[in-house]
């Protein structure tokens, strides 16, 4: 018979350090250290030649702690190599670079909430007092900037499922909190015979024009600007919805009002796709998703990270009767493709 592990306080120090993680990865991608090993075969003191910084008391020292993290593989003891991940995501000559995410995720704006935190469980969430940040200010051009790397395959994967269902022929798209665009925009750029329409605040739309102008579908692309909740949608009806990563935002009885007037949007046939954080009933067993409701708790008043059943609910009362689950391979999201 084994014994049993002894109590051990491990745990309990990982988390209570696990900002020097962040700081860690944070120090890295400002200083361009990924792309530098990537571009010096590796070699420690070209690299810190590159990024004008001490190879020993500084580079080496960093180098080390991205090895332990699991960012970088070390090679006797002047080498260390990019992981595959790594060199997809933060070399920044890769496509899918997403090193200025942290100009968002790590913004004071954005992490500051979290200092609040016991307050919010008090409260059952982010109270009037500690919420600053209004839908105009500029923070949200600054999201929208630095999300759109990572939301690329993901809208790709949407765009794939949503096209699957309704073909490539003529349809009008209406792009709820378009943000960056991308979700969109995609759809556009595989169909070419689609209409889309960004919705979203005025100067967020900036960066889903400049989006649009790249990716050369500027001219099948139009925009509303104002609240998703208020603003005038116009007489026309649209044969597809798109509501990526909105929902977690609001509570349930908001959800199924704005869930509501975006049917009365829909086409006979029309087609609802949302993209959400979605655990499993139990909460935990996905943590990537599961762990997005204590965000939530800590940035909104009701929000948080709803399960399927949680959304089907919600989709139904609002008179959506077919609901089903689609998975966006290696993506913490996943999709609900929902009809009347």
């Amino acid at each position: 018979m084994s014994e049993s592990r002894p109590p051990s306080p491990a745990l309990f120090f990982e988390t209570v350090n696990a900002y020097q993680r962040t700081a860690a990865i944070k120090s890295a991608i400002e200083l361009g250290l990924f792309t530098a090993l990537a571009e010096s075969g590796g070699l420690l003191a070209e690299a810190a030649r590159r990024i004008g910084a001490p190879v020993d008391r500084g580079v080496r020292i960093l180098c080390d702690h991205l090895v332990i993290l699991g960012f970088l593989t070390k090679h006797g003891g002047n080498r260390y190599t990019l992981t595959p991940d790594t060199a997809t995501f933060l070399d920044k000559r890769s496509p899918a670079y997403m090193g200025g995410a942290i100009e968002f995720l790590l913004s004071p704006l954005t992490t500051e909430h979290f200092q609040h935190l016991t307050d919010s469980v008090q409260h059952g969430g982010n109270t009037a007092s500690q919420n600053t940040v209004t839908p105009e200010h500029p923070i949200w051009v600054q999201f929208a900037r630095a999300m759109a790397p990572m939301m690329a395959m993901p809208a790709q994967l949407l765009a794939g499922i949503v096209l699957g269902e309704v073909g490539r022929r003529p349809i009008r798209v209406l792009d709820i909190a378009a943000g960056h665009g991308l979700y969109g925009l995609t759809l556009a750029k595989q169909n070419p015979q689609a209409r889309v329409v960004g919705l979203d605040w005025a100067p967020v739309l900036q960066v889903a024009k400049e989006n649009a102008r790249r990716m050369g579908v500027d001219d099948r692309y139009d925009v509303i600007a104002g609240d998703a909740f208020e603003v005038d949608l116009g007489t026309e009806l649209f044969d597809v919805v798109l509501l990526p990563n909105f929902l977690h935002h609001f509570d349930v009885p908001t959800n199924e009002g704005l869930l509501r007037r975006l049917r009365g949007k829909l086409t006979p046939g029309g087609l609802l796709a949302t993209v959400e954080f979605i655990p499993a009933d139990d909460r935990v067993t996905l943590p990537g998703a599961a762990s997005f409701a204590l965000t939530m708790l800590a940035h909104t008043p009701g929000g948080d990270a709803y399960t399927f059943a949680d959304l089907k609910g919600m989709f139904e009362r609002a008179g959506f009767s077919k609901n089903e689950l689609r998975e966006l391979p290696g993506m913490w999201n996943t999709a609900v493709i929902s009809r009347v």
